[in-house]
C-alpha cells in the first residue's frame, strides 16, 4: 500500500547551499527561497545558524531569516549548539532544527564533538525547546554510512533515534549523509523505525545521490510507509563534512517520480524547475537533475 499523498521538506536554501563555494548574494537566496514557496513547498530549511568561519555561505543567516520567515509555515532554522538556540530564539521562529551524527568520528569532524557530548548538551536543550512550545526536529547524520568510519550499525542508529523520540521530538529526519545506501538498507532501517518509534513522532527520510541511488531509497521508504522526503531543488548539496558526498536528490525528480505514481505532493513541478533556473547561474557545479535537465533543453 503507497500513501496518497506525501510532505516534501525543501532542504535547498540550507542544506542546498551551504557546500556552495561561490558567494551567493543574500538577496538571490531570499529570492530563491520565495520561488520555492511559490511552487508549493510549506516546509522548508531556511539558514543554519553555524560558524561563519568553517560554513562562510551561512553569515547571512539572520537576514535571510527575517527576509522569508512565514508563521504560516513549517520553515526550519538549524542550529549546531546552545549559541546557535540563542540566536534562534532571537528570531522569533518556532521551528527549530538541531543535528547529530551517529557516527563520533563525523561528529568530531563536524563540530568537534562526540555523539555523546552532543547529546549530553543537545538533551537540556531540547527539554526548553519543547517546554517554550517550539518545534523541534533532529537531524540525524550518518545514518547508515560515515566517510570515517564506514559501515553504521542499524542498532546505533535505531538506539540514537529512539533515545531522541524519549525527550518528545516532534521530527527525526534520518540522513543518508554520503549517500552509500541501497534500497535494502532503506527499507530495513526505515521499516524498523516506524515500527518502534512514537506514532506522533513525524519520521522523514533524507537521501543523497552520490551512487545514483536516492530515488530507488526513496521508492524502498514508500514500502516501509514514510510519507515525508527532504529534497533540495536542482540536486543541490553536499555536506563540508563528508568527503565525496554529492547532493541531496533533487525536489523536480521527486516529484515527478511521485506524480508519475499518481502520489499528492502539492508542488507545481513548473514553478519548482523555474527555482532552480533561478538559483543555477549562481552556483559553481551543473545542477544534478534529470527533470532541470529536460527543462534546460526545451528552453
Amino acid at each position: 500500500m503507497l500513501p496518497e499523498k506525501v510532505t516534501l521538506i525543501e532542504v535547498g536554501p540550507r542544506d542546498g547551499l551551504q557546500n556552495e563555494k561561490n558567494v551567493i548574494p543574500t538577496d538571490v537566496k531570499i529570492a530563491f527561497i520565495e520561488a520555492l514557496k511559490a511552487a508549493g513547498l510549506r516546509e522548508m530549511e531556511l539558514a543554519s545558524f553555524v560558524s561563519p568561519k568553517w560554513v562562510p555561505q551561512m553569515k547571512d543567516a539572520e537576514a535571510v531569516i527575517a527576509a522569508c520567515l512565514d508563521p504560516e509555515a513549517r520553515h526550519f532554522i538549524l542550529a549546531p549548539n546552545q549559541k546557535g538556540v540563542e540566536r534562534f530564539y532571537a528570531t522569533g521562529a518556532d521551528h527549530i532544527a538541531l543535528f547529530i551524527g551517529v557516527s563520533s568520528a563525523f561528529n568530531k569532524k563536524n563540530i568537534n564533538k562526540t555523539t555523546e557530548e552532543s547529546w549530553a548538551e543537545a538533551a537540556p536543550l531540547i527539554e526548553k525547546l519543547k517546554a517554550d512550545g517550539k518545534f523541534v526536529r533532529i537531524c540525524i547524520s550518518t545514518a547508515f554510512h560515515c566517510p570515517y568510519e564506514g559501515q553504521v550499525e542499524k542498532a546505533a542508529t535505531i538506539d540514537l533515534c529512539r533515545r531522541f523520540a524519549a525527550l518528545g521530538v516532534d521530527e527525526l529526519s534520518v540522513a543518508d549523509t554520503t549517500g552509500m545506501a541501497n534500497p535494502q538498507d532503506a527499507y530495513e532501517l526505515f521499516g524498523a523505525l516506524k515500527a518502534l518509534l512514537p506514532k506522533r513522532l513525524l519520521l522523514t527520510a533524507h537521501f543523497h545521490n552520490t551512487r545514483g541511488l536516492a530515488l530507488a531509497n526513496i521508492y524502498a521508504c514508500l514500502l516501509a510507509g514514510i510519507d515525508r522526503f527532504d529534497a533540495s531543488a536542482g540536486g543541490l548539496g553536499g555536506c563540508p563534512f563528508a568527503p565525496g558526498a554529492t547532493g541531496n536528490v533533487a525536489t523536480e525528480d521527486v516529484v515527478f517520480m511521485f506524480h508519475e505514481m499518481g502520489i499528492e505532493t502539492g508542488v507545481s513541478i513548473d514553478r519548482l524547475l523555474d527555482a532552480a533556473d533561478l538559483i543555477q547561474p549562481y552556483v559553481s557545479r551543473p545542477l544534478d537533475s534529470k527533470q532541470y535537465a529536460l527543462y534546460r533543453r526545451a528552453k
